[in-house]
């Protein structure tokens, strides 16, 4: 007998709390304006950051302007932005109505389009994709703003000699889903997305191979552990979520066991291994009726999406490791990169299950799509401050919050406040020795964050805890949308049906040397 609380998953759920979810929100969008490469619009927000990149892909003789910078520094990496794009496109599929009522779909909207741009240029070709501007070797031997690099910016490419199924796969799952989030508001542009997703896909699946052994130099700092398969089946979800073309669902079901996506249980989710989010949402299609002939294969891709789900709880058969205050805790390094991914899979898969009017499984028992949710409300609220050092993990949130970030433009004075040249080893000498707060806040920007035992030393040489990274940032949109605006009743199985949009909160104060504040 299913236990009663089934029926409470489906009404609106209701989470008052301690913490201002809608300035999060925009917090950690405005964080994304910061991580911008390239020629910056009128329309730039973070005015302390300047024009930068503006000549790379010129010695490939292709234009690679733009883009993002993926954390601290000046490399423009591809397989984490691709990830960037597609957590926060699914972060809009999922709650663009709450992003809507709050005001922020059009930033984010932006945010997507700028990465997106970015890698439309960078596939200039069907089987040729550039996954990286610059070398992580010679940008950290130097300390610069973007703004003054003198850095190699040259740029590294995939192509059928030289494969990179993951970099292109996840390229393929970013413009896919980045297709489905424009198809309302710009359907041309949505097309122009899906044909180079069509491509990339299938470029990932024909030329076979991991992309750091065509892009050595991405070892040291994007290593694809999880190889290719898991990207080649999160790639076939998004393109037939995007085009709901059976070929992409038939792909799931038959390479479901050859590529890992029925065996694999997971975890951890992020930029590398995306198991357990491509078992989420083949779940989510087989909650929706659209498992046919394949559904005994789905099913077994819903196992390990739920033995995620019972992980980050503590109450499967393995569990994920917490903290005593009670944070997922993955490794020293930006652990803050699982907790925001996995806190964003719980939370969608809390609405699946409301919608299906299902329980979730687990050894020690059922549990109810409402206790999902809240473990990952209690995840946001310890980023937020409620923790043991009451210290608040995004930057320009709270009163308690890092403020010697491990970032090179944030952490030397302003190009348009003083535009004196920062030397490659000058900047190390001058700014990053400084022991004092950066001279240019890093609004919404999720650092690395506390270690196994809830401890944080705010240290700009402390990389592994106050570095921040876009990956962090891309899923957390979804999580603060979903607290802030609540469920509105919605089902979550039905097809993607996105607001119109409205105009963003107006500024009150310049965020140009400082705070960004917002009416709300």
């Amino acid at each position: 007998m299913a236990p009663l609380f089934l029926v409470l998953g489906i009404l609106p759920l209701t989470l008052a709390g301690g913490h201002d979810y809608g300035a999060a929100l925009s917090k950690s969008i405005l964080f994304f304006e910061a991580q911008r490469s390239g020629y910056l619009p009128k329309n730039q927000r973070v005015q302390w950051r300047g024009n930068s990149g503006l000549n790379d892909g010129k010695i490939s003789g292709v234009d690679l302007v733009g883009g993002y910078y993926d954390a601290g520094d000046n490399v423009k990496f591809g397989l984490p932005m691709a990830f960037t794009i597609t957590m926060m496109s699914w972060s809009i599929i999922e709650y663009g109505t709450q992003m809507g009522s709050s005001g922020e779909l059009g930033n984010v909207l932006d945010a997507i389009k700028w990465g997106t741009d970015y890698l439309i240029k960078a596939h200039p070709q069907p089987y040729v994709l550039y996954g990286e501007v610059g070398d992580g070797d010679t940008d950290h031997y130097c300390w610069q703003r973007p703004e003054d690099m003198t850095t190699s910016r040259a740029a590294y490419k995939i192509d059928p000699s030289h494969p990179g199924s993951d970099l292109a796969g996840e390229t393929a799952g970013a413009m896919a889903a980045a297709s489905i989030v424009f198809h309302r508001y710009n359907p041309a542009y949505s097309a122009e997305l899906l044909k180079h997703a069509y491509q990339l896909f299938d470029f990932a699946d024909k030329y076979r191979g991991k992309y750091d052994g065509s892009i050595t130099l991405a070892q040291k700092y994007y290593r694809s552990v999880s190889g290719y398969a898991d990207e080649l089946l999160w790639a076939a979800a998004w393109m037939y979520k995007a085009t709901n073309n059976q070929y992409y669902l038939n792909y799931l079901g038959k390479n479901g066991d050859a590529l890992g996506g029925t065996g694999w249980a997971m975890t951890e989710f992020g930029w590398d291994v995306k198991y357990a989010g491509v078992q989420t949402l083949v779940a989510k299609f087989l909650m929706a009726g659209k498992g046919g002939g394949y559904a005994p294969v789905f099913e077994k891709y819903q196992e390990k999406a739920e033995f995620f789900m019972c992980s980050c709880l503590g109450k499967g058969t393995r569990n994920a490791q917490r903290t005593p205050g009670g944070l997922i805790f993955r490794q020293r390094w930006n652990n803050m990169q699982f907790v925001t991914s996995a806190s964003f899979l719980l939370t969608v898969y809390s609405d699946y299950l409301s919608s299906a009017r299902k329980s979730l499984k687990c050894a020690s028992g059922y549990v109810s799509p409402s206790e999902l949710l809240s473990f990952a409300k209690s995840q946001v609220d310890y980023i937020l401050g409620d923790n043991p050092r009451s210290t608040s993990y995004m930057v320009g949130y709270g009163n308690n919050y890092p403020k010697q970030v491990h970032h090179r433009a944030s952490s030397i004075v302003s190009y348009k406040v003083n535009p004196s040249f920062v030397s490659c080893r000058g900047g190390y000498s001058t700014w990053f020795s400084r022991k004092s707060s950066d001279p240019n806040l890093l609004t919404g920007a999720l650092v690395g964050g506390s270690d196994a035992y809830d401890n944080f030393a705010d240290q700009r040489d402390n990389y592994e805890q106050t570095e921040p990274a876009t990956y962090n940032n891309a899923p957390f949109l979804g999580i603060l949308a979903r607290l802030h605006g609540g469920h509105s009743g919605y089902n979550q199985l039905l097809p993607v049906e996105l607001p119109s949009l409205k105009l963003a909160p107006k500024p009150v104060a310049n965020p140009a040397i400082g705070t960004a504040l917002f009416l709300l």
